[in-house]
């Protein structure tokens, strides 16, 4: 696929009914869940475009899946197959056995650098029981609509089920029910099997708390006391990954869209731990929001861990979305910043 002249042919020869295989065909072999497939049939509009997307997602699986790729295309079409002339291009080369890939490679389960004490636990097992909280308010009483809501919900969800999380999924809650879904979680059965939690939370905010549809506070403080070693011991040294896209102040720079329109064991063990967050604003100022696209916050996060989480540990993730603020035209008025970390080990995410 690296080469220009594959791409462009591919690009124009593959029909809809061959592409509409081959995302069945990756969907089976557990390369693709059934988010990305419906991701890239809807949210393209020409076929033309629905190719090339498909093309960049199996880039970003790596060699093997491109490889995978080309051995499915010869069953489904062998003349255009022929044509392409695949099999003179290295990464058509070196067919592999699907069902290696299926059942062991996914996840690099195996990388001896990624195993041992300074990284964080995680086995196939583990990440087949993953479980993950996502709530997002777009409709307030007093507060205007966040515009561009559903597309952070819908890419943050496809994401979080791509790294093979379990979602629960809240829309549009007061700041009370905010509190009970927290709270709802923290039992959640599965948390003693799960190697780690994601929570996030898109609303509009302010500085040390998110808004309930109701335009009430629910602090933030909260989601950390819910879920610490006290009162939720089944995540005892699991990471705990924190996202909020809120604004946390009225300080605005650029007119663009802001995001807010209105100003146990019986070990001792400290009770805060293993924690990570990533908040979409420095204290005291704006989150920005497009209405057609979504925060750029959470296009920058999902673009990130789609390209690197089978490689780098969530604490560089992080760094690459703040790096990417910097290096875009929102850097000099919009920057993520890192929160109350006390993660002590690496945490892979691991999911191809």
């Amino acid at each position: 696929l690296a080469d220009l002249w594959l791409r462009k042919e591919f690009v124009s020869r593959v029909s809809q009914e061959n592409l509409k295989e081959l995302l069945e065909a990756f969907v089976t072999d557990g390369i693709l869940n059934d988010l990305e497939k419906e991701s890239i049939l809807e949210e393209n509009q020409s076929r033309a475009d629905r190719v090339r997307c498909f093309i960049d997602t199996v880039k970003k699986k790596g060699d093997k899946a491109c490889r995978i790729m080309f051995t499915h295309l010869q069953k489904i079409d062998s003349t255009l197959y022929s044509s392409l002339h695949v099999s003179t291009f290295p990464s058509a080369q070196k067919g592999e056995n699907l069902q290696e890939w299926s059942s062991s490679t996914q996840h690099y389960s195996t990388d001896d650098w990624r195993e041992g004490k300074n990284n964080y636990p995680v086995t196939e097992e583990s990440i087949s029981k993953r479980v993950a909280l996502l709530i997002t308010n777009k409709t307030f009483n007093r507060y205007s609509t966040r515009h561009g809501a559903e597309k952070d919900d819908y890419k943050m969800h496809c994401m979080l089920a791509e790294l093979g999380y379990d979602v629960v999924k809240y829309k549009n809650l007061t700041a009370k029910v905010i509190e009970e879904a927290l709270q709802k979680f923290s039992k959640h059965p599965q948390l003693v099997h799960t190697d780690s939690v994601f929570v996030v939370i898109m609303s509009h905010g302010s500085l040390g708390a998110v808004c309930g549809t109701d335009c009430k506070p629910f602090k933030t403080e909260n989601i950390y006391k819910l879920l610490n070693t006290e009162n939720c011991p089944a995540l005892h040294n699991k990471p705990k990954v924190i996202i909020i896209q809120a604004c946390r102040g009225d300080e605005a720079g650029l007119v663009v869209l802001p995001d807010e329109d209105l100003a146990k064991t019986d070990a001792v063990v400290h009770k805060e731990k293993d924690f990570i967050s990533l908040l979409s604003c420095t204290p005291n100022t704006v989150s920005y929001r497009d209405p057609s696209y979504g925060s750029f916050f959470i296009q920058y996060i999902v673009e990130v861990f789609n390209e690197f989480a089978h490689e780098d540990h969530i604490d560089e993730l992080f760094r690459k979305v703040m790096q990417r603020f910097e290096e875009s035209d929102f850097g000099g008025i919009q920057m993520p910043s890192k929160d109350r970390c006390t993660l002590t080990k690496n945490f892979y995410l691991l999911d191809y």
